[in-house]
């Protein structure tokens, strides 16, 4: 056994060494054309960068560098020259170093070259928290998709234990995804990553997640800002949860990991080195988690029922009201996902279906997964870079195929920020077409291509047959050519970080 072990571990260095070495030619290149070890006054890395801050800038040879193959492109900003080389930095970084025997500055925060607004830095903090689980967090779609996909053919194996077993697989990085959150989330905040984890359990503790099922305690009717209910008190303060709990949300944890790192911070400012180990911990859980439950439910749910408010009484317009609901809701439905403000849409779509046997709502959002994964295609086909490409097939399939747009959202869309915004366009034209055919959607059904099986009315008396369906298919693939029309004739790849 102990020989195995050695010969296990002689095995890994070695192939540590291999894959150093891998990039030992592209190092000593870009040592050259930065002027020569001599010039380097120190080096880092963030998440893409390889960063120099050089004696004199004016021995780098630009031009050189960015033929290099490896290299995406060279960015001068902030004192510093750096070489983007995507996700393969750490292993360039070190090559790096070990080449030219330089002091090694470690990892450092990706940092703004610009000035930028609030919306902007706050897109950069939720793409840069996604960043390090893409590639589980595409396969874990992909699951999702395939498992769909066998369930409309076989609709038998739901009640297998195969499928519950392969949905832990598919769901399990969802539904618990404030807690992978946390874990990310920490690190960017320089907190400790097992106090941040502990504040993610606590936001989908069974008991809590359970707990807007049971029986209201209490309720406030504030007017258009809706009812508020609550299903317990914290020493009599109301604790008013949105209908669906914290699973799978992100902005809430996020907040509370900001909030938690705050605390944590301060705390080790003051606190005796004899206790800081555990009440450190235990004020930042606390009053992370209290806060978070006290303050982060009310705020959401308010803005979830303004949301609906607002979208309900677009719907009501007369004449025009379908046709414009339809294509503001497609237009902004990802920026609804994105900060779980979606599910202010969710009741009003299930009480048309409950009562009218059809809804316009979800209808009119078909388009924005079809839009999402044809933008990140076009960019796919115009981006040469391995490690882009590595992270965008699986969106792709992800989004157009099976309905599952948060990879594609948070690994590719969100950072580009622009692809983001035509896919938003494709997703409108989309909700457009449907709002001025009145396709409707007669059941909650799939996603992706299997949301269109949702436009086939569950009455057979009735006399719209397979058109709502045809209409359906029609708005997602104009959808789709709008978004990768655009997309592909903007879209630069030495603009993409």
């Amino acid at each position: 056994m102990v020989s195995i072990d050695i010969q296990a571990i002689i095995l890994s260095k070695r192939k540590d060494r291999d894959m150093a070495g891998k990039y030992d030619d592209l190092a000593r290149a870009i040592l050259e054309n930065v002027g020569g070890k001599e010039n380097v006054n120190s080096v880092a890395h963030c998440i893409t960068r390889v960063r120099f801050k050089l004696k004199d800038e004016g021995k780098a040879n630009t031009e050189a560098i960015e033929k290099l193959e490896g290299v995406i492109k060279v960015m001068q900003a902030n004192g510093q020259y750096q070489v983007v080389v995507g996700n393969k930095v750490e292993d360039v970084y070190d090559a790096v170093v070990a080449v030219g025997g330089l002091a090694a500055g470690g990892s450092v925060d990706e940092d703004d070259d610009a000035p930028k607004g609030i919306a902007a830095k706050a897109i950069d903090l939720i793409s840069g928290i996604f960043a390090p689980m893409l590639g589980t967090f595409a396969a874990a779609g992909i699951m999702k998709g395939i498992l769909a996909a066998i369930t409309q053919f076989w609709p038998a194996f739901a009640n297998d234990g195969a499928y519950t077993i392969l949905y832990t697989v598919a769901d399990g990085m969802f539904y618990f995804l404030p807690v992978i959150l946390a874990y990310t989330a920490s690190k960017k905040f320089k907190m400790n990553e097992f106090t941040g984890m502990a504040i993610g359990l606590a936001l989908v503790y069974p008991t809590m997640v359970a707990l807007t099922g049971g029986e209201v305690v209490g309720s406030v009717d504030l007017g258009f800002a809706g009812t508020f209910s609550w299903y317990a008190t914290f020493l009599g303060i109301p604790i008013i949860m949105p209908a669906s709990g914290y699973t799978s949300s992100v902005i809430p944890i996020i907040l509370m990991i900001w909030f938690g790192s705050v605390i944590e911070h301060w705390c080790k400012k003051w606190m005796p080195a004899s206790v800081k180990m555990f009440f450190t911990p235990l004020l930042t859980m606390t009053v992370a988690i209290v806060l978070g439950y006290l303050v982060i439910g009310p705020i959401a749910t308010l803005i979830t029922n303004l949301l609906s408010l607002i979208f309900s009484t677009l719907f009501g317009l007369p004449v025009i009201g379908s046709v414009l609901g339809c294509t503001v809701v497609a237009a902004f439905w990802m920026c609804l996902v994105i900060f779980g403000f979606h599910w202010s849409l969710v009741p009003i779509a299930l009480v048309n279906l409950t009562t009218l046997g059809y809804d316009y709502i979800l209808g009119s959002v078909i388009a924005h997964s079809f839009s999402l994964g044809a933008v990140l295609f076009a960019m796919y086909l115009k981006n040469k870079d391995e490690n882009f490409r590595g992270i965008c097939l699986p969106a792709i399939i992800s989004a157009f195929f099976f309905g599952v747009t948060e990879p594609a959202i948070y690994g590719v869309a969100l950072p580009n920020k622009k692809a983001f915004v035509v896919a938003s366009i494709g997703s409108a034209v989309g909700g457009l077409i449907i709002g001025l055919t009145g396709a409707m959607v007669y059941m909650s059904g799939g996603l992706g291509v299997f949301n269109w099986l949702s436009f086939l009315p569950t009455d057979p008396a009735s006399t719209v047959g397979v058109m709502h369906m045809v209409w359906a298919i029609v708005a997602s693939l104009v959808g789709a050519v709008v978004g990768f029309v655009i997309e592909y004739a903007t879209y630069k790849p030495e603009t993409a970080k």
